[in-house]
C-alpha cells in the first residue's frame, strides 16, 4: 500500500471513530418546553476524536484543543436551548464566555475518542453557569473538566440583555432537571500553590 492510500485509509480511520461518538441523548433539537423531558441526569452531548493537528511536542492533546472541543459542546447545549448558530444569525444575539476553568486530569493521545458530559449548575435571566466532564469514551477515564460562565448579549449594542421567554423555559427545563444532582467537586475551583508543610 503506497504512502497516499495509507493517509487515505487512516483519514477514513478518523472518520469512522469520529462519527461513532455522536450525541447519545434523543432530545429533540431545540427542546419542546411542554413536550420534552430533561432527564435528571447529567446529560453526554458531544462526541469527539483526538486529530493529528491537536497533538503537540509532547506526544499528547495540546492544551488549546481542549478549549476547542469544550467549546464545541457548549455548542451542543445551545443547540438544545436554541442558542446555536441559526439564533445568532436570525436575531444577532448570542453568548459570551466570561469566565473558563479547565482542569486536565489525565492524558489523551491520537485518535483517542472522547465523549461530552454536560450539567447546569445555575442561571438567572441573563446568565449561565455550566459545567462538562471529557471522558475517554473507550477506556473511561475522566480526561478533563470545565466550568464556564456565559452570558446572553445583544451583537448590535454589545451588551447584554435577557434570554427570550421562550429560550428561559428551555433552561429553566434544565434547571430543574439538575436541581438535585450532587454538586461536582470541580465546581467553584481556584487556582494556587498549596503551602508546603
Amino acid at each position: 500500500m503506497t504512502q497516499e492510500n495509507n493517509q487515505g485509509q487512516a483519514e477514513d480511520d478518523r472518520a469512522t471513530i469520529r462519527s461513532a461518538y455522536r450525541p447519545v441523548h434523543d432530545l429533540h433539537i431545540p427542546l419542546r418546553p411542554g413536550l420534552d423531558t430533561v432527564p435528571a441526569a447529567p446529560l453526554e452531548v458531544h462526541g469527539a476524536t483526538v486529530l493529528p493537528e491537536w497533538i503537540d511536542h509532547n506526544g499528547h492533546l495540546n492544551m488549546a484543543y481542549y478549549v476547542l472541543m469544550f467549546d464545541n459542546a457548549t455548542d451542543r447545549f445551545f443547540d438544545l436551548i436554541d442558542l446555536g448558530a441559526d439564533y445568532v444569525r436570525e436575531q444577532e444575539h448570542s453568548a459570551f464566555v466570561l469566565e473558563t476553568h479547565v482542569t486536565y486530569q489525565q492524558e489523551v493521545a491520537l485518535d483517542d475518542p472522547l465523549r461530552f458530559v454536560f450539567q447546569l449548575i445555575d442561571a438567572d435571566e441573563k446568565r449561565l453557569h455550566y459545567y462538562f466532564e471529557m471522558y475517554h469514551a473507550t477506556q473511561g477515564y475522566l480526561a478533563s473538566t470545565s466550568e464556564q460562565i456565559a452570558l446572553h448579549v445583544s451583537l448590535d449594542a454589545r451588551r447584554s440583555t435577557p434570554f427570550p421567554a421562550v429560550m428561559m423555559q428551555r433552561i429553566e427545563m434544565f434547571l430543574t432537571a439538575h436541581a438535585n444532582l450532587p454538586r461536582p467537586d470541580g465546581v467553584g475551583r481556584s487556582i494556587g500553590i498549596r503551602p508546603r508543610r
